[in-house]
């Protein structure tokens, strides 16, 4: 009998302002191009963070791992980086990027792919919810 895959999902949730805006393109051009989200003087989101990872159960635990450490993980690497901040200005893994739903959820995958490997578990999916009628997943493609 071949190994078994489970998949389990943490979910958090995070307030943030942002801006979507080129600075090397003027207000009226980012206007156009982005509409009310580059509203200069920012805009929020409470955004719901899943969080999804994969691999085999420990026929000890029954686990694949301990969702408490998946919590510690999320919250310490990205929730308290992120949570009511302006993510434009506050947060060092965000610098220097086009804050779209798209890039906040490359880099949570980036800031939290190798300590989910080392407490055994593969991520398989980061998905950022911005509202409820608009997501984003990354499965690290």
């Amino acid at each position: 009998m071949s190994e078994r895959i489970i998949y389990i999902t943490r979910r958090e949730r995070f307030n943030g302002a942002h801006r979507l805006f080129r600075p090397d393109w003027s207000d009226e051009k980012n206007l156009e191009y982005f509409g009310k989200c580059s509203n200069p003087n920012w805009h929020g989101h409470n955004y719901h963070l899943f969080v999804t990872v994969k691999g085999p159960v420990n026929p000890e635990t029954g686990y694949l791992i301990n969702l408490k450490d998946l919590s510690r993980i999320i919250n310490d690497y990205v929730i308290e980086k992120l949570d009511h901040k302006n993510l434009n200005l506050e947060v060092d893994f965000l610098e220097n990027t086009i804050i779209s739903s798209e890039n906040i959820a490359i880099a949570i995958w980036d800031q939290i792919e190798k300590p989910i490997s080392n407490i055994g578990a593969a991520l398989h999916c980061v998905k950022l919810v911005e509202t409820e009628n608009n997501f984003v997943e990354y499965y690290g493609e």
